[in-house]
């Protein structure tokens, strides 16, 4: 098979995302259980997490022209090695702190990680434009395998942040983590081929903020898409979780977090695969941008009717039992394969619908919605959880996927 000339630049990159995915979900589960065990309300679980997903919203402006001016390599290099400052810094955490103490100290080291988080994705997203094969439905493939995989890795990294914790203790696995990385950070540094734009002095800040109306709503399906995952992602459903499988033994506990973290990383594992398969499901290759653009709308309605008959179920059930809870599971992972088609069509149509020139504006800012949905789905995943438990988180989710669903409809072939 013949390869596309900047293939070789692809599987660097494409590798070099895979590290880091996988250290910022073990992150995440390690953040998340951590401070549950240590006491912390669903709203201060929460409020870890926030200054993260508002780095990304103020990274992703910037980091499009960061990379536009100064090349897509140094956004990628800056990303992992930024992680691995985050990571060294969180191994400082004082069990000792005063609860208010931690949570600062934890929201400024998560803003340090979600600033890296998006330098590397905006970095590998953008390269797939400038890399992709033009013929043949390269883009949506190359775009997919790219995001599939990543997050197939990030889920893998859920379970491995769970196990971690389980077995090694807090600080031992970050230190782990972090000395991981710096060695891929030396390996992609040295071995990078080339097939990357080296950037342009002559970009404006300015340039970021884009004129399309289709980049534009595009944007705003996917801030609503996204916070309608993180809404019960975040800390709604590993809290309760939590509740159900642990009675506040220790050996319950080991079993909670191996539990969540199972579920956590099946998840997106599920919806890596599905996602990196999106073509063939979508049997894309054969379709036009204008009935792509149709397909986006169609399946953002399809995933309304999941959390909505979740919600309905749950209020329903009151208490449920077991029964109850394997419903959801099996619900959630239903939502998590239709999401996940759902996304590999936003992925591809950011990178259909931008030009070379543009693509790190455009992706920057893509983006930029992407982690403010984030944000709000974040900050409602604690609230809703505290103020209504599950019903409610699953309930916002649904409002959410008709707002995306809302957005979509009205991209213009």
């Amino acid at each position: 098979m013949t390869r596309a000339p900047g293939f070789a630049a692809y599987l660097t990159v494409t590798a070099a995302y895979w590290a880091f995915m996988l250290t910022d979900g073990a992150l995440r589960m390690l953040v998340l259980l951590h401070f549950h065990t240590l006491g912390f309300s669903p709203v201060q679980l929460a409020y870890l997490f926030v200054l993260y997903e508002i780095a990304g919203v103020v990274t992703n402006l910037s980091a499009g022209w960061i990379a536009a001016r100064f090349g897509l390599t140094s956004t990628l290099y800056m990303g992992l090695a930024l992680q691995v400052v985050a990571l060294l810094a969180l191994s400082q955490l004082d069990p000792a702190w005063a609860v208010g103490a931690s949570v600062v100290f934890v929201m400024l080291v998560q803003g340090l990680s979600g600033v890296a988080k998006d330098l590397a994705k905006m970095s590998a997203k953008s390269a797939v434009k400038v890399l992709a094969p033009k013929e043949g439905g390269g883009l949506f493939r190359w775009v997919a395998v790219l995001t599939g995989s990543k997050n197939a890795v990030k889920g893998f990294g859920f379970l491995l942040g769970a196990g971690l914790l389980a077995v090694l203790g807090f600080v031992p696995a970050v230190l782990g983590m972090a000395a991981v990385l710096a060695v891929i950070l030396v390996g992609v540094i040295w071995k990078m081929p080339g097939g990357l734009p080296a950037g342009r002095k002559a970009a404006k800040f300015t340039e970021v903020f884009s004129k399309s109306a289709n980049i534009n709503w595009l944007s705003l399906a996917r801030m609503f898409l996204f916070g309608a995952r993180d809404v019960w992602f975040v800390v709604g459903i590993p809290i309760y979780f939590y509740a159900v499988l642990s009675d506040g033994s220790v050996e319950s506990k080991r079993v909670a977090f191996f539990m969540i973290g199972g579920f956590m990383a099946v998840w997106t594992i599920l919806y890596g695969i599905v996602q990196a398969r999106a073509p063939r499901i979508l049997r894309a290759q054969d379709k036009s941008l204008g009935q792509i653009m149709g397909q986006a709308a169609h399946w953002a309605a399809a995933l309304c009717v999941v959390p909505a008959a979740l919600t309905l179920l749950v209020l329903m059930a009151g208490q449920g039992g077991g029964w109850l809870t394997a419903v959801i599971i099996l619900g959630l992972l239903i939502f998590g394969a239709i999401f996940a088609v759902n996304s590999a069509l936003h992925s591809y149509l950011i990178l259909a619908l931008t030009s070379e020139d543009r693509v790190t504006m455009d992706v920057g800012f893509y983006y930029m919605a992407n982690a403010a949905g984030r944000l709000v789905g974040t900050v409602l995943s604690g609230a809703s959880y505290q103020l209504g438990g599950l019903p409610l988180c699953l309930g916002v989710a649904a409002g959410m996927v008709l707002a995306s669903w809302g957005a979509v409809r009205r991209l213009r072939a």
